[in-house]
């Protein structure tokens, strides 16, 4: 119990640090963050964007592997994809057990919807979106997910 409090402190501490002052529910927010999920903001597991939180798809990588999660798949759905439109779509399913039936989470992307800084990478983002999405899906996370791990170190904090 005494580590859970010790990583909401360094959890809060270079919270404050990054992102100025934050309102008391957003802190309530991410201690929650911290102790159901053992989410770290030093690792980048998680980002306050936007007056929001955001997990990424690192926290969540490693939050699987710290559940022991057996196993992604993930594959094409190929009457959404059109490779030379650069238009990519991706089932993933995430398996928790040897038992588990997979939670099932799909990404898209296209030059309309991505960044410009990740534009020829569409494949890949729809990919992670898919896993990230299957991945809250089993774990129960309620926070959208960012796609990268490097977002800005400031953001809106009021």
């Amino acid at each position: 119990m005494k580590r859970q409090t010790q990583a909401v402190r360094a959890n809060i501490h270079l919270a404050r640090a990054l992102w100025g002052k934050l309102p008391r529910p957003t802190l309530q927010g991410l201690e929650e963050l911290t102790e159901k999920y053992r989410l770290s903001v030093a690792a980048g597991d998680i980002s306050y964007i936007d007056r929001r939180w955001y997990v990424s798809h690192a926290g969540l990588l490693r939050l699987a592997a710290r559940n022991r999660c057996v196993g992604i798949r993930v594959q094409p759905v190929h009457q959404f994809c059109a490779p030379g439109v650069s238009r990519w779509a991706f089932k993933a399913t995430v398996f928790k057990s040897q038992s588990c039936r997979g939670f099932v989470g799909y990404g898209d992307a296209d030059p309309s919807n991505v960044s410009p800084l990740v534009r020829g990478a569409e494949m890949r983002v729809a990919e992670t979106r898919a896993v990230n999405r299957a991945l809250r899906k089993a774990y129960g996370i309620g926070l959208c997910s960012v796609e990268g791990d490097r977002v800005p170190a400031r953001s809106q904090s009021a």
